[in-house]
C-alpha cells in the first residue's frame, strides 16, 4: 500500500467531488482541516496516514447537503478507499471518524473514541471559529437565507440532535448554540492553544456587532 500515491489519489478525489460546494464545505476546507490535522499530529502519538485520510474524507459527503442522510458520507468515503486497496481495519476507523466527527447540536452521545479522532475532530473545530469560523458561519446563513440577527429570537443551548439540524434560527444564534462552545470541547493540548486564541476573537467581533446594532 503505498500511502503517499493514496493520499495524493484522495486529494484529487475530494477535489473533484467538492467542486462548486457551498462555500464554507468545499475543497479549500478539507484542505484547512488537512493541514491543521497534521500539525496537530505532530504533538500527538497517533497514525499520521489515519489522521490524513480521516480529514481528507470527513466531510466528502456532509449530511446537511444531502437530505440529513449520514450514511452517504462513510458510504463514498469506503468506497473510494476500497477502491485504492486500502487495509480493511483503516477503512473502518476512517468510516468512524467521519461517523463521530460533526457537533449536531453537542447533546448526543460519540459512539467511537481514538486519538485520531480526537485529531481531525479538533482540526474541523478549529475550521469552525475564527476569522475563517465567522465567514464560514454567515456564508452558510447566507447560503440557508436565514436574519443575520433577531434581538426577539434568543438561542436554543439544549437542542436535540434532530432540533440542531433542523434549526432555521438567524446566524448569530448559532456562535453561542455552537461556535463559541467549541474551546471547551478540544481534545488536544495543541487544538486548545489555537482555540483559545480564535475564541477570544469571535467574542471581540460579537462586542463589535453588537455595538455597531445598536447604532453606535
Amino acid at each position: 500500500m503505498d500511502k503517499k500515491t493514496i493520499i495524493d489519489n484522495t486529494i484529487q478525489f475530494v477535489k473533484n467531488t467538492l467542486k462548486g460546494a457551498e462555500g464554507g464545505h468545499d475543497f479549500f476546507h478539507i484542505e484547512r482541516v488537512y493541514k491543521n490535522s497534521l500539525t496537530i499530529a505532530k504533538t500527538e502519538n497517533v497514525d499520521s496516514f489515519i489522521v490524513a485520510m480521516g480529514a481528507l474524507l470527513h466531510d466528502i459527503a456532509d449530511s446537511k447537503f444531502h437530505g440529513g442522510d449520514e450514511t452517504v458520507g462513510p458510504r463514498k468515503a469506503r468506497e473510494f478507499m476500497e477502491g485504492q486497496n486500502v487495509e480493511e481495519s483503516i477503512i473502518v476507523h476512517v468510516e468512524n471518524i467521519i461517523k463521530n466527527i460533526s457537533f449536531k447540536g453537542g447533546n448526543f452521545n460519540q459512539e467511537f473514541s481514538s486519538l485520531e479522532l480526537d485529531v481531525v475532530q479538533d482540526a474541523d473545530r478549529l475550521d469552525a471559529i475564527g476569522a475563517i469560523g465567522i465567514a464560514r458561519c454567515f456564508n452558510y446563513g447566507g447560503f440557508k437565507n436565514r436574519e443575520l440577527y433577531n434581538p426577539e429570537v434568543s438561542p436554543n443551548l439544549n437542542m436535540t440532535k434532530e432540533e440542531y439540524k433542523k434549526s432555521k434560527a438567524p446566524t448569530i444564534n448559532h456562535f453561542y448554540e455552537k461556535l463559541l462552545l467549541l474551546k471547551d470541547r478540544m481534545n488536544t493540548k495543541t487544538g486548545k492553544e489555537i482555540a483559545l486564541q480564535r475564541h477570544n476573537f469571535m467574542e471581540s467581533f460579537l462586542k463589535q456587532f453588537y455595538k455597531e446594532w445598536d447604532g453606535v
